[in-house]
């Protein structure tokens, strides 16, 4: 008794704000997204790579910088109650797919293209398209150095938007970052500009100005986008190296008919890109326009101590697409199972139910609710609600015949109530039946 005081005293225990439940409603769509993701990840070539969610925490600090919003004051840290380790939720998917490259030597029998999907963990204010517990799709396409490869993981991200129906809303934005040396001494003169303007910076560019001040030009404070569109522009300081890896870019991009916009403020949000950046934005999401994001990494390999290879990548926040597709109205029906079996006879229809899923028929059951089995009326308005193609009736009278009653209740594009024909078969005849008038009805 004291045990449910307890209980109730406690009240009712909700999810932790900005980690989601996935409901059945949702289901659908999800699977939608993951159906033809991999449908495009596996015509580009690309395999599956899986880490772990938990990570030392040391692999984001050395791989993603010190100095980032991820590292400084996004990141789910603590220390193992065990052994006194530093452990992270990781907060994105490169990092460790770089590590795992790395201890398992994966690159000794040359490049990989790979992809990964999964949680990341961010603490960050919860809002549309942003959340504490959020998922991301990325591919990492590790060896390869040309500017073919930025194309190609830039056509993939089109082939993926495309198939999903998205490719009107969304545009790509390209940067080119250059390389360190490039980028230091744009750093320095940017400083110095920022310094003469200190007066007017808000405090998250006061923050950055010394530690990561390129990260001031992707400021979204209107009040300093004067500031901004007057700073020394990165893309003046690039080496003809440097500028002819993005012009091989531009033109394989172009050669595709892939429209594009050079954005010289893109600069994202990560210490390890070099060279190629770009992002696919939407207006459709509000302040969260960022869908698909990513570029090319070449030192991280070294740095995480590997050896050097160059590398680029990108990720997709799947809630982002997810509330894009729905916003789109471009969520698909479910389009529900094949058979509804309707029966007053668990033990036998539990029997029939075995063999039409071992012939890879997807069935449900009708089962009793508080021990008690439902009308057949009541069972038949079940199975239309299923959205099952096919209601198997078993009653008393079928069993000792060896019979069931098949009735149709949908068209084959899933139009409930169309067909409608019922018909008496043999149980032995029922799978041949069913599968013969499913091939008859797409003829």
């Amino acid at each position: 008794m004291n045990e449910d005081k307890d209980v109730a005293a406690c009240g009712k225990v909700t999810a932790v704000r900005g980690m989601n439940d996935m409901l059945p409603t949702d289901a659908v769509l999800w699977a939608h997204f993951e159906r033809v993701a991999r449908m495009v990840l596996r015509a580009y070539g690309y395999q599956q790579i899986a880490t772990p969610i938990v990570e030392q925490t040391q692999l984001f600090t050395q791989g993603i910088g010190e100095v980032t919003d991820i590292v400084e004051k996004e990141m789910y840290s603590f220390e193992d109650r065990l052994n006194g380790e530093q452990l992270t939720l990781r907060p994105e998917g490169t990092a460790a797919v770089v590590r795992a490259c790395i201890e398992h030597n994966l690159l000794y029998d040359g490049p990989k293209r790979l992809w990964y999907l999964g949680p990341m963990f961010r603490h960050e204010r919860p809002q549309r398209g942003r959340y504490r517990q959020f998922h991301q799709l990325g591919v990492e396409a590790l060896g390869f150095a040309g500017p073919d490869m930025d194309a190609e993981i830039i056509l993939m991200c089109q082939r993926l938007l495309d198939d999903l129906g998205l490719i009107g809303g969304v545009r790509l934005e390209i940067n080119c970052l250059g390389e360190a040396p490039e980028r230091a001494a744009h750093r320095q003169d940017l400083i110095a500009y920022l310094e003469q303007h200190r007066h007017l910076l808000d405090a998250e560019s006061t923050r950055r100005l010394y530690s990561n001040p390129l990260r001031v030009l992707d400021t979204k404070n209107p009040e300093l986008q004067a500031i901004v569109i007057g700073a020394p522009k990165l893309i003046d300081y690039l080496s003809e190296s440097s500028l002819r890896h993005f012009e091989g870019l531009q033109a394989l991009l172009k050669a595709n008919n892939v429209p594009f916009k050079i954005n010289p403020r893109l600069v994202r949000g990560l210490d390890y890109y070099n060279l190629t950046v770009f992002e696919w934005i939407t207006d459709k999401l509000g302040a969260q326009g960022t869908v698909i994001g990513g570029g090319r990494y070449d030192p991280l390999l070294a740095r995480m101590g590997g050896k050097n290879a160059p590398a680029c990548g990108w990720a997709l926040g799947v809630e982002r697409i997810l509330a894009l597709l729905t916003e789109e109205k471009l969520v698909p029906e479910d389009e529900g199972c094949d058979i509804y079996l309707v029966h007053h006879d668990a033990s036998h229809a539990m029997v029939l139910a075995e063999r039409l899923r071992q012939t890879g028929l997807d069935v449900i059951l009708h089962c009793s609710v508080d021990g008690a089995i439902a009308s057949f009326k009541s069972q038949m308005k079940k199975a239309d609600a299923s959205r099952a193609a096919y209601a198997v009736i078993m009653g008393a009278d079928e069993i000792a015949g060896g019979t069931v009653e098949l009735k149709s209740l949908r068209t084959p594009d899933g139009n409930a109530g169309k067909r409608g024909w019922q018909k008496t078969v043999a149980i032995a005849d029922l799978v041949d039946v069913i599968l013969d008038d499913i091939t008859s009805a797409h003829d």
